[in-house]
This record gives structure tokens, C-alpha cells and sequence, in this order.
């Protein structure tokens, strides 16, 4: 009875509590909206927000996946787990003068963790991890949400009380139903702002719990300032907008902890009024937590840059021409365009692409320009906002706006080409972050809104119905992130004018065998990019296997002229200039190729071949060697070698590099056909047999490895055998050279053994 009367008196000043927290100004007073316990909520928000993204689990690898995982040697089990530390996303060293230097090798691990879970590249398991990480960072939002709009207020037994669930409710779900998040989700590659935005809320609530209240009234811990300092630093490993939540909990730690008001204090500094010794800022720590968070931030910044090097990324004016802009008024105006529209994506995430550069958004050069009307409008909007954050008399109002512009601006400041050069001209997956701001300011709007409304249900249901409107749109959206074709043509509408749209949707078209649609697309590309020499090694690539040679080598010279260090381009013009039969230029174009990239097997090989047509015969092993010596799987290179040799009468050698080769790529059917047939030449018809079946075990469809097996059975003396290999060849193949005269030789030898039979 005793404890049960305890446990009632202690409930009783809980609520006690809650009732006086209550009594302060409160968004959820006038919000017409879901009441629901704090476990509901979560698990609504986690729901909702499986449901927007649940179509994209089984979807394929597209656009930069193929280059951060695919091709990314970091995620395979040969590459040392210590060499993730020194590489950039993409898996380039960050020393290399071609390396992005976007470090997040916390992101990479997590792929790495992927792929050997799933045993290869199945793009299934890594979808699934995506869409868990945005479900579990929605649940999040809730706690996150109802600290920003309602305020850190905890009970007597120090649990943190949840003064705006209504409010928090519907900031979690906007957040969660935002379509601008389909790119982070759907998108593989996203993963890294997603492990950023986990490790970011997770800082921020970390640096909540360092503020209890106990029997002696409010204090810290400094326990908890130093986790929420190592959450952020763990955010900014899996990407670089993580370390900006050390920015916003001082923000926070400013404005909800000491309740200061920044216009109060702003005038004190100006005035030196030595009031502000009195302030308590001392007493309550924050000049020492802000002390914390500085000197941690600036702890990691100095050891990613000691990585990292002090050499930026080197970019070209395609992917931000604003950036390479001579004017400072240009530069200026346009990255101002860009800020607004970031925000429009915010408000009205409808029109979405993949990819907004080459073209895409034109620059402005003259105030005359009818778009300078978007930057008056943001800029008008963010003053409006910021003097109401800073002159309101209502403190709960001065600290909402601030904290939603603050979580709005501080994470976009990496992205927004103030500090450094960004590689891009806009980027929906940047904005996952500072949709939290956009979420605290729409939510609060609709608390104003509904106060002054009369009929509050109707504004309920329309915030209701654009959450319904989201969902379908993340729906629909994250089914056009499953393949490549959908992705590519969904961008055509959104950005008819980039030239990277149009290229990849020719690319997409030229992998899938359709050459004559993926020209169109190349040269628009071209058209729309007269530099894009990406385009125009693609399409001369085309040209040359539809024996377009003259146009292909036009394009080729061009694309080499424009980047003189373009490798692939200058092996291709090779390969037409050696079907022109302009060796001496071919040679020249190999060998520039080579000297801009040293490792390049393929374009060995293609010298290699060169060197045959020309009868180097010595110059083209060589070649080939050095082909198989930097790519050991060079499959085409070992082939060539042992035909050369076979043809060259060089059979014992032939036979040694077959083997060499079938221990290298042990399930490479032609490597053993082509080493049957030496097996064969050299009267070794028993292993040369064996090796013939398990070709055509491997490839039963090929009529010349069937002829040639017949043609060592009729050697051998197997005459049955050769007739019946005889025929499937020439079922598979009725004009296969050389293998009908064979089969005719060898009924005439039959009809003469069935005659003397007789």
C-alpha cells in the first residue's frame, strides 16, 4: 500500500509537471490534428514512410551506383579494409589528382558489408538497408520534432516529455512523405546521406540528454556534449554536411537551453553593455559546451584535411558553370538562383531529375532576365522570416523560426558553393538534411494558420491531402529509380536542354543493342554541348561498328582535340584509323592513348592487333603480354597469343601460354577451344578431345567449335563421330567455311569403306 501510494504521488507530480509545461505557449493548442501516444506515432511515421519507397527494393543498380559500387575495387574482400581510410568515395586515392575528394569511407564500409553479405552484387539487399535507414531516421523526427516545436522540458523522474506530439506528428510525417528524398532512398548511392542524417539526429539528441534536470536544479553533462561530438564526427565519415550539426546544437543550446534572445544580444555587443556579464552564460556552461563543440570540430576538419590533402576537387565548367563564371555579379546571381530553386524543390517537388547540370539551367547574365524574380521572392520570404526570428516579441515564435532556419540553411552551407567549388549545379539528395527546417516552418505555418482559421478541419484535410499528394509522388517517383530507361526518360520532360539526359538515355539505348535510337540521343547531346566529348567518343564508337569511319574519325579528333588527355577517345580513333588503314597514325594513337593512361590492357590489345595485320608478329606478343600482365582475365589478348603461335607454327609455345591461361580464366570456353586446336595439331587428340566437349558443354551453340571437333575425330581416325559432328555443325551454321568440304571428304571415305566392305 506504502509503495503503490508512492508510485500515485509521484505520477501526480509528473502531470503536475506536464500541466505547468502546458501552460506555456503551445503549438499543438490551435493544430487540428492526430492525437496519438508517442509509440503510435512512430510507428504511423514508419509506415508511411516504408510504404513511399517500398517499390524501389527490387530495383537495379542506376546512373553513379554503377561507378561507386560496382567498379568500386574498395567493397571487394581482396582490398584491405585500412585502405578505405585513404580513398575517396568512388574508390580513387585521395592523393590522385583525379580524385573527388568526397571522403566517406563509413559509407563505403557499409557497402562493403553488403556485398559480402550478399555474396556479389545483388542490388536487392543494398535497396532494403536504404529504406530501413529512411524509416528508422522518420521514427527519429518524432523525438527530433517535438524538442524543436516544443521545447526540451523533462519530468521530475527525468524523462524527456513530449510537449507538441500533435505538431511533432505532422512535421515527421511531411518529412517522411517528402518526394525530394527519393533520390538518398531509391537511389543507392543516397546511402550516404542517409547514414549522415542518422548519425546527425543521433548527435543532436545525444546533446538533449546532456541537459536533465536533477534535485540540484538544471546542469549538463559533459559526457554527453563529448558523444553528441563523436556522433557528429562519425556523420561527416559518411558524408561532409554531417559536421554542421555542431553548428546547430549550439544554435539549439543558445536558444532553448540559455533563451537568449540573439536581437538583445546583438544590440548589447554593439553597445559593449556590460550587462552581458551578468548574463549567466557562464554559470549555465555554455561558453564552455560551445568551447567543446568548436575545438571538436575543428579537431576533425584538421584530420579529414590531413587525409584528404590540401588539393580541392578539380571540376569543369559543364558540371557548374556558375562557379567558372568571370563575373562576380554572374556568380552571385546565379548560385542566389540556385538557393531558390532549392527551396522551390522544397515546396513544390514535382518536376525531378537525376541530374541538373550541362545546360540543364541556363545562366543568367542580365538583370533583365525574367528569373531574378525567384531570387526577390526567396530573399523577400527568407527577410521576412528572419526579422520575425529575431524582432518577434513572442519567444516561442522567435525560437521556432530560428531553429527553422537554422536546420533549413546551416546543413545546405557545404552544397552552397560559398566556401569551396561544389561539383554540381543542383542536388535533390543535399537537401535531405535541410528539409528538416522546411518540416518546423511549413508545420508552424499551419499552427498559425489554424488559429486564425474558423474552420480548422478543412485545413486539416488540406494538409492531409498533400500528404497523400507526396506519398503517391514518392510512389511513382521511386518506380522510375528502378532501372536506368525509366530514370533517364523520366528527366527528358524535367531537363530537355541537358546534354547528360540525352546522353545516357542514348547510352541506356546503345547497351541494349539499339544503335540507330541511341545516335539520335548522341547528337543532340552534342548539339545541345558542342564540348561534350563523352558524346562524341560514344557516338564515333557507333559510327565505327556501323563502318561510318570518315564521320567516326572526325568526332574522335575532335573529342582528342578538345581533351587532349581523353585515353579512350585517341585507342578509338586508333581502331578507325587502323580500319583505314592508316597504320602509322593508328600506332601514334595507341601509344598517346598509353602514355595518358599506363595501365590501359584494351588499348594493348587493340596495338596488339595492329601489329598482327602489319606481321610484327614479336611487337604484337609483346602487346598482348602487356595486356594480360595488367588485366590477367584479358581474355581476347590470351586467345590472340595462341592463334598467333598456332599459325606461326610455334606449337609447343602455343600450348604453354593455353595453359597459362586456362589456370588464369579456368571457365573461358574459347581459351579452351583455341587450345584444343594446338592440342589437336600436336597428335595429343585424347586431352585435345576432352578439352573440345567441355567447350561445347560450355557454348553447345557454336557450329565452329562442333567442325573442328570433327575435323580431330577424322584425324583421329573416329569417323563416326566426325560425320555426326559434321552435321550439328552444319545445322548450327550451313555456310561454316571449310566444314561442308570436310563433311563431303569424309562421306566419300565411308561410301569407300562400305564399297570394300562389301
Amino acid at each position: 500500500q506504502i509503495f503503490n501510494q508512492h508510485n500515485a504521488e509521484a505520477l501526480n507530480l509528473e502531470q503536475a509537471f506536464y500541466r505547468m509545461a502546458q501552460t506555456e505557449p503551445n503549438l499543438d493548442h490551435d493544430v487540428s490534428w492526430l492525437l496519438l501516444p508517442s509509440y503510435w506515432a512512430k510507428m504511423v511515421v514508419a509506415l508511411i514512410s516504408f510504404l513511399c519507397f517500398a517499390n524501389s527494393y527490387d530495383g537495379d543498380f542506376v546512373f553513379d551506383d554503377s561507378e561507386a559500387i560496382i567498379n568500386n575495387k574498395d567493397l571487394r574482400a581482396e582490398t584491405p579494409l585500412g585502405d578505405l581510410w585513404y580513398h575517396d568515395f568512388w574508390g580513387s586515392k585521395l592523393s590522385s589528382n583525379t580524385s573527388h575528394k568526397s571522403y566517406r569511407p563509413l559509407t563505403v564500409l557499409t557497402f562493403r558489408i553488403n556485398y559480402l553479405f550478399a555474396g556479389g552484387f545483388y542490388p536487392v539487399g543494398f535497396h532494403v538497408i536504404n529504406i530501413i535507414l529512411h524509416c528508422t531516421i522518420s521514427v527519429l523526427m518524432v523525438d527530433v520534432f517535438s524538442i524543436l516545436l516544443g521545447g526540451l522540458q523533462f519530468s521530475n523522474k527525468g524523462r524527456r516529455l513530449n510537449l507538441a506530439p500533435k505538431s511533432s506528428l505532422l512535421a515527421a510525417l511531411l518529412f517522411a512523405v517528402h518526394p525530394v528524398h527519393t533520390e538518398c532512398v531509391a537511389g543507392i548511392v543516397g546511402r550516404a546521406d542517409l547514414l549522415c542524417a542518422l548519425f546527425f539526429l543521433l548527435s543532436f539528441l545525444g546533446y538533449c540528454k546532456a541537459f536533465r534536470e536533477n534535485k540540484e536544479g538544471h546542469t549538463f553533462s559533459v559526457f554527453w556534449v563529448l558523444v553528441s561530438v563523436i556522433l557528429g564526427a562519425i556523420a561527416m565519415l559518411c558524408k561532409e554536411q554531417g559536421i554542421t550539426i555542431l553548428g546547430l546544437n549550439a544554435v539549439f543550446d543558445a536558444l532553448v537551453i540559455n533563451k537568449i534572445n540573439l536581437l538583445e544580444l546583438i544590440q548589447k555587443l554593439l553597445h559593449k553593455d556590460k550587462s552581458l556579464e551578468n548574463a549567466g552564460l557562464l554559470k549555465k556552461g555554455l561558453l564552455f559546451r560551445i568551447t567543446l563543440l568548436m575545438s571538436g570540430g575543428a579537431s576533425i576538419l584538421y584530420i579529414r584535411w590531413r587525409i584528404m590533402g590540401t588539393g580541392p576537387p578539380a571540376f569543369t565548367d559543364v558540371d557548374n558553370p556558375a562557379s567558372f563564371a568571370d563575373s562576380l555579379f554572374v556568380r552571385v546571381i546565379n548560385y542566389n538562383y540556385y538557393y531558390s530553386l532549392n527551396a522551390w524543390l522544397l515546396l513544390c517537388p514535382w518536376w525531378l531529375c537525376f541530374d541538373w547540370s550541362m545546360g540543364c539551367i541556363p545562366l543568367i547574365k542580365s538583370v533583365s532576365d525574367w528569373r531574378i524574380i525567384a531570387l526577390a521572392a526567396l530573399w523577400f520570404c527568407l527577410i521576412g522570416l528572419i526579422c520575425q526570428a529575431l524582432c518577434s516579441e513572442d519567444s516561442h515564435k522567435r525560437r521556432i523560426l530560428t531553429l527553422g532556419l537554422g536546420f533549413l540553411i546551416i546543413p545546405f552551407l557545404p552544397a552552397s558553393n560559398l566556401f569551396f567549388r561544389v561539383g554540381f549545379v543542383i542536388a535533390e539528395r543535399v537537401i535531405y538534411l535541410p528539409s528538416i527546417g522546411y518540416c518546423i516552418l511549413f508545420t508552424y505555418g499551419f499552427s498559425l494558420l489554424s488559429k486564425q482559421a474558423k474552420k480548422k478541419k478543412i485545413l486539416a484535410v488540406a494538409v492531409l491531402g498533400i500528404l497523400l499528394i507526396n506519398v503517391m509522388r514518392c510512389a511513382l517517383r521511386s518506380s522510375q529509380w528502378r532501372s536506368e530507361e525509366q530514370l533517364f526518360r523520366s528527366a527528358l520532360s524535367v531537363c530537355p536542354l541537358n546534354a547528360k539526359v540525352h546522353y545516357n538515355v542514348g547510352k541506356n539505348l546503345a547497351d541494349k543493342g539499339n544503335q540507330s535510337a541511341a545516335i539520335k540521343y548522341y547528337r543532340e547531346a552534342v548539339r545541345l554541348n558542342p564540348k561534350y566529348v563523352h558524346a562524341m567518343n560514344n557516338l564515333g564508337n557507333i559510327l565505327k561498328e556501323r563502318n561510318e569511319l570518315h564521320e567516326a574519325e572526325e568526332l574522335l579528333s575532335l573529342a582528342v582535340q578538345i581533351q587532349p588527355d581523353f585515353a579512350a577517345a585517341w585507342m578509338n580513333l586508333g581502331i578507325v584509323q587502323n580500319s583505314l588503314r592508316r597504320f602509322e597514325e593508328a600506332e601514334q594513337s595507341y601509344w598517346t592513348a598509353i602514355k595518358h593512361r599506363k595501365k590501359y590492357p584494351d588499348c594493348y590489345y587493340n596495338l596488339g592487333r595492329l601489329y598482327a595485320d602489319l606481321n610484327r608478329h614479336i611487337d604484337a606478343l609483346n602487346a598482348w603480354r602487356n595486356a594480360t600482365v595488367l588485366k590477367p582475365e584479358h581474355s581476347l589478348a590470351w586467345n590472340n597469343m595462341i592463334i598467333l603461335l598456332d599459325n606461326t607454327g610455334n606449337l609447343a609455345q602455343a600450348e604453354a601460354v593455353g595453359r597459362e591461361a586456362l589456370e588464369l580464366i579456368p571457365n573461358d570456353h574459347s581459351l579452351m577451344f583455341s587450345l584444343a586446336n594446338v592440342l589437336g595439331k600436336s597428335q595429343k587428340y585424347k586431352e585435345s578431345e576432352a578439352l573440345f566437349l567441355k567447350a561445347i558443354k560450355a557454348n553447345p551453340n557454336a557450329a565452329s567449335y562442333h567442325g573442328n571437333l570433327a575435323v580431330l575425330y577424322h584425324r583421329w581416325g573416329n569417323l563416326d563421330l566426325a560425320k555426326k559432328h559434321y552435321e550439328v555443325s552444319l545445322k548450327l551454321d550451313p555456310m561454316a567455311p571449310g566444314t561442308k568440304e570436310n563433311y563431303n571428304l569424309l562421306r566419300r571415305k565411308l561410301e569407300q569403306l562400305q564399297k570394300k566392305g562389301g
